[in-house]
């Protein structure tokens, strides 16, 4: 259940195959060498592009994270071994069921997003993506947060600093992109 507490990571669905392939196996792919900083989140939450049409520019799916595991996209898509990066690392992201919120958060200006780290009580509330972007003190604490996150997971090595950043380079951490 998303909690007001959850962390949230926002994450770009490209192909309804990949939401397919989220809701029917319980899992999703993320690149190791474009990864956020931590993905040992509760929950992630799926903006969808151009690729779903009438569906596009929103957040219609959350899914709870179980785990995570570093993997090749080899080993994730089996019928595509002969891709040209069937042998990089992907972290394979295990999911829950997933959770069609009662309303879409819709786009408003932004266009493409990638990752942005958020909280339950955020998204409970958003009604565009911009809305899901934490402010002010809130943000030191979202910080705090994920640094904890990761020094408790073993997969990472933690060489995160502190939350006393300058409020630029905390946003470029988080994976803000100043569009908000």
């Amino acid at each position: 259940m998303l909690l007001p507490t959850s962390l949230v990571l926002v994450c770009l669905i490209k192909t309804p195959r990949d939401l397919e392939i989220a809701r029917l196996f319980g899992w999703y792919r993320i690149p190791l060498r474009t990864a956020p900083k931590v993905v040992a989140v509760d929950y992630l939450a799926f903006y969808q592009p151009s690729a779903f049409g009438a569906h596009r520019g929103q957040i219609e799916f959350i899914a709870p994270v179980k785990g995570h595991e570093l993997t090749t996209r080899g080993e994730l898509l089996k019928d595509e071994a002969a891709h040209p990066r069937a042998k990089e690392e992907y972290f394979k992201i295990q999911l829950g069921a997933l959770e069609k919120l009662k309303e879409p958060v819709k786009t408003d200006k932004w266009k493409r997003l990638t990752f942005l780290y958020s909280t339950g009580e955020y998204l409970l509330n958003a009604k565009t993506l911009n809305d899901l972007v934490v402010q002010n003190e809130e943000r030191d604490l979202l910080w705090k947060s994920l640094r904890e996150r990761a020094e408790n997971e073993q997969l990472y090595k933690v060489n995160l600093p502190e939350a006393d950043l300058p409020a630029e380079a905390l946003m470029a951490l988080l994976g803000f992109d100043g569009a908000a």
